[in-house]
């Protein structure tokens, strides 16, 4: 019995230590939020927050998410939508939607360690793959949710 922490619950699971995190949250936690792109951590569909970064679960084992605190895009805001939840919807991100939840994640663990990021910062960062293509809006979306969060420059 492996002991997580997921979405600020413990939760146990019965599953070898060396299954994919992911296929934990998916098929045993009944949390489809993260997708199964490639499995080798290269799209980013199946990314979650680990302590607070953004991890591809595809490749974290369960035994290495114990005692860390996992969150899917499920336990992102315990009330409504998360801030950059709206900023995608107000900027029309999503087109088919498989790699957003990914992309969302991804775009929290950028803004926790950078309050105003360029536009460099946001490519750096965000390194999953959309096959719609949806970057320009991704960038907008993440410059709305920084323009409203940062402290004012004084």
């Amino acid at each position: 019995m492996l002991k997580l922490n997921v979405n600020g619950k413990p939760r146990e699971v019965d599953v070898e230590p060396d299954m994919p995190l992911l296929w934990v949250l998916r098929d045993h936690l009944a949390l489809p939020g993260a997708k199964y792109g490639c499995g080798v951590a290269q799209c980013g569909a199946c990314t979650v927050l680990v302590d607070g970064a953004a991890v591809r679960s595809c490749v974290m084992t369960a035994a290495a998410a114990v005692g860390k605190k996992v969150v899917t895009i499920e336990g992102l805001q315990a009330n409504g939508l998360h801030p950059l939840q709206e900023a995608w919807i107000e900027h029309e991100v999503p087109q088919c939607g498989y790699c957003q939840t990914g992309m969302i994640l991804s775009a929290v663990a950028l803004l926790k360690d950078k309050l105003r990021p360029t536009d460099a910062d946001i490519d750096q960062a965000m390194t999953n793959l959309c096959r719609c293509g949806t970057y320009p809006r991704v960038r907008e979306a993440i410059h709305a949710v920084a323009a409203k969060s940062a402290p004012k420059k004084a």
